[in-house]
């Protein structure tokens, strides 16, 4: 091209510079060569012109030009682009200024016609193109972060890499089809060529914007409310809104600004870079952050009671989830306040998160160990609510490591109140977290809130006047949280030798239940060495009927709500009492008025009783006879709130 024929190839020029005013001698060849190119492309301009007046445009309103063969369209294309060429050769040559005028009009006509058909193509094709490279791989500078709390660079290779297993894959029927984004691309191509990419990026950008606002509408999400508006909504109301910003915003990163990105990529890739950046930040960047702003503002909103934790939790995955596509969607700079929006909601919705789990915290401290313990020594509410809070937490591990990483936890084995006895075998949660890792942090805070927990235990037990009452609640309670462990998330975070060392300490609760509880008993029956005669048995066995009365009378009421502990503390009893009870009873004459039960008789006491109940109230004849039946497992849920 010409040096003087050297203009700008893709913002309109000055109206001054079209209009050249004609040279004082001119090229006859140049008049030639222009009127040729006018003469070849008149036809086909006039015949497609948008706005003519003439009535030579017979197809401007009923047809396409896109629509009505791809010969044609492409013939169109060319002429157009040609006739813009020997403009630009032919300014400053020609002698008859009337062929550039000429020229000028028949490019507007084009240009009003190409901004038609590319809004046409543009508006009948919702969806979004086929993918076969990823947004990193087109683009020509991805600015990606590697976390959440500062930027730096990755190379093409690496993030192509990472974006592979984050990109979703699009559905056919959600494609645009591949001759509509060559449409579009050929219009932009041509217009960009002629001067006019302007106009053809205002077009797009109003038309995608609309399509992005009208999907966001549809798949549920309003937009943004202002922060204080939220913080003063009814806890329902704002509960609905947060779940249909939860069901609208993975299809929304996943699909509609995915979707933007490449088409805005395919369609303007002939364009600079800086065109592609300016093009898809006005469609989508505005949406994008008003999606962030609600999760923002959410996090504000939400109050910090216990039972709303997994709303942040929800929240919080749900962009931790979406990050690495969030990445490499928005990687141009001018995206980059989607990319700071998103790790600002992550920063708050994770400091919202740790002061509710600390309130959480400091609920369990602040429960009363002068409340009145559990009569039947069974589980005591607390226990129940905090397992099963911690049970719901554990299935947000993944959320919680991130959450939790580098957050100190208070405890200590110099905690007032803690007994050492919960220490023992058991590292100390300051001393996990800063010996490893993600993983020691969500350990730590859960075998600390267990410890918590355990404590307060330990305190309600010492309010019960008997102690073998108070270990037999003891026995129930840390089997009940053995057992919410094994059978939850939390086996995975506290892991098996804190489950074992747990199992321990249940079986020595029992033990001392026994012990205590069952002392008389056992010194009334003589050891297996020891030779005794009937007079003897006959005593012996009205001190064991003495002593076992007496255990019924205290241990009416008590209960072991879980089976397999039941099971367990009768078997262990059986086995100490039963031989001794038949040896007794076999050194005793039938029809003894001293014999008032068999050995038989006494195991189907011992397995009958301690139930929850209250089968233990019954008498040995009473509750033998029944042992064979099966007893319902009780349910036990906690209905208190935080």
């Amino acid at each position: 091209m010409p040096r003087k024929g050297m203009r700008t190839i893709f913002f309109k020029p000055p109206p001054s510079d079209r209009a050249a005013t004609p040279a004082t001698s001119g090229d006859p060849f140049a008049d030639a060569s222009m009127a040729e190119r006018i003469a070849s492309a008149e036809p086909l301009i006039e015949k497609w012109a948008a706005d003519s007046s003439s009535g030579t445009s017979r197809y401007a309103s009923t047809a396409f030009l896109f629509r009505e063969g791809r010969h044609e369209a492409e013939l169109y294309l060319s002429r157009v682009k040609d006739l813009h060429s020997e403009m630009l050769l032919c300014i400053g040559e020609v002698s008859n200024p009337g062929v550039i005028v000429r020229a000028h009009e028949l490019l507007q006509t084009a240009v009003r016609r190409l901004s038609l058909e590319f809004h046409q193509v543009l508006s009948s094709h919702l969806p979004y193109p086929d993918h076969g490279q990823s947004v990193s791989s087109r683009s020509s500078r991805t600015s990606t972060l590697s976390s959440f709390s500062d930027f730096e660079y990755e190379s093409e290779e690496e993030l192509s890499k990472k974006q592979s297993a984050a990109e979703p894959v699009m559905q056919a029927e959600e494609r645009v089809p591949d001759a509509a984004v060559s449409d579009l691309k050929a219009i932009v191509d041509c217009m960009i060529a002629c001067g006019y990419g302007k106009e053809c990026m205002d077009i797009y950008k109003i038309v995608r914007r609309s399509v992005v606002d009208e999907e966001l509408y549809h798949l549920g999400f309003e937009r943004p409310i202002h922060p204080w508006k939220m913080q003063k909504m009814d806890w329902k109301v704002l509960e609905v809104k947060v779940k249909s910003w939860l069901s609208a915003v993975k299809p929304a990163f996943q699909r509609l600004f995915y979707g933007e990105r490449i088409l805005s990529d395919q369609v303007f890739t002939g364009a600079p870079a800086s065109v592609r950046e300016s093009v898809f930040s006005h469609v989508a960047r505005d949406a994008a952050v008003a999606l962030f702003g609600f999760a923002e503002g959410a996090a504000k909103a939400i109050k910090r009671s216990p039972e709303r934790i997994f709303c942040l939790l929800d929240l919080y995955e749900a962009i931790a989830n979406l990050w690495p596509g969030i990445k490499a969607t928005f990687s141009y700079d001018a995206t980059s306040a989607v990319r700071s929006h998103a790790i600002n909601s992550l920063i708050k919705l994770g400091e919202a998160v740790r002061v509710t789990l600390s309130k959480f915290e400091a609920v369990i401290q602040n429960d009363s160990s002068k409340k009145s313990a559990v009569p039947s020594g069974g589980i005591d509410p607390l226990t129940v609510n905090v397992m099963n809070y911690l049970a719901l937490l554990a299935d947000y591990g993944g959320v919680l490591k991130d959450i939790l990483v580098n957050w100190p936890v208070d405890g200590s084995p110099k905690h007032p109140g803690f007994p050492d006895s919960h220490f023992a075998g058991c590292n100390s949660a300051a001393s996990i977290a800063a010996r490893d890792s993600d993983a020691s942090a969500k350990f730590a805070w859960f075998a600390w809130l267990v410890l918590v927990l355990l404590s307060k235990l330990d305190a309600k037990a010492e309010r019960y006047k008997d102690g073998a009452l108070s270990c037999l609640f003891l026995a129930n309670n840390l089997r009940y949280v053995v057992d919410k462990v094994v059978r939850s998330s939390l086996r995975h975070l506290l892991g098996e030798q804190w489950v074992a060392k747990h199992e321990s300490m249940v079986k020595l609760y029992a033990s001392n239940f026994e012990r205590m509880g069952w002392s008389k008993v056992f010194a009334s029956l003589a050891g297996p060495s020891v030779e005794i005669s009937s007079g003897q048995a006959k005593e012996s066995l009205r001190k064991f009927d003495a002593a076992l009365e007496e255990v019924q009378t205290k241990q009416a009421g008590w209960a072991v709500p879980d089976q397999k502990l039941r099971d367990e503390i009768a078997s262990s009893l059986a086995e100490k009492l039963v031989p001794a009870y038949r040896r007794l009873y076999d050194g005793c004459p039938r029809g003894d008025p001293a014999v008032k039960f068999t050995p038989d008789d006494l195991d189907n006491y011992l397995a009958s009783m301690l139930r929850a109940t209250g089968g233990g109230s019954a008498t040995l004849s009473t509750a033998a006879s029944r042992s064979s039946s099966r007893w319902p497992s009780p349910v036990w849920q906690g209905k208190g709130d935080f």
